[in-house]
């Protein structure tokens, strides 16, 4: 017996009851981060690179610095889970689009001279993304109200 016929049983039960592969989806997220004194902006718009539709995702966005207890700012789609860090729920993105720009303003519980700010892609629905590094940021932010681009 050829040695890649005694792998074929095990290759089936990797695949799901229908028999198919599971879908696949390349997420990205592009934009800009700002810090001004103890607020931090992160602009940013999430795309879908494809091949296949993604029917919601999550967005974790996480600081080196804790927040502040009340976040009033925060998007209708964004949920504090953390000292450090916020959720978004960035909704459907079929293949090959764009998705809802959002914005994320925090206020950060001290005044430090600089923040880093990481991003990362933490829930998409039940499509896998083989190419995370286009949807996984970490940015290193000035207090000097520059803005840094991912």
């Amino acid at each position: 017996m050829h040695p890649a016929l005694a792998l074929a049983p095990a290759l089936v039960l990797l695949l799901p009851p229908g028999g198919t592969a599971p879908a696949e989806a390349d997420l990205a997220h592009h934009g800009s981060v700002t810090m001004a004194g103890d607020r931090v902006t992160v602009a940013l718009t999430p795309e879908n690179h494809g091949p296949t539709d993604v029917p919601d995702t999550t967005l974790r966005i996480a600081w080196s610095a804790p927040l502040t207890d009340a976040q009033p700012g925060l998007p209708a789609a964004c949920l504090r889970t953390g000292p450090r860090t916020v959720d978004c729920r960035t909704g459907a993105l079929p293949a090959a689009a764009l998705g809802t720009p959002l914005t994320v303003d925090v206020r950060l519980a001290t005044r430090p001279t600089e923040v880093t700010v990481r991003l990362d892609t933490v829930w998409t629905g039940g499509p896998a993304d083989h190419n995370p590094d286009n949807n996984r940021h970490e940015v290193l932010v000035l207090d000097t109200g520059d803005t840094y681009y991912f």
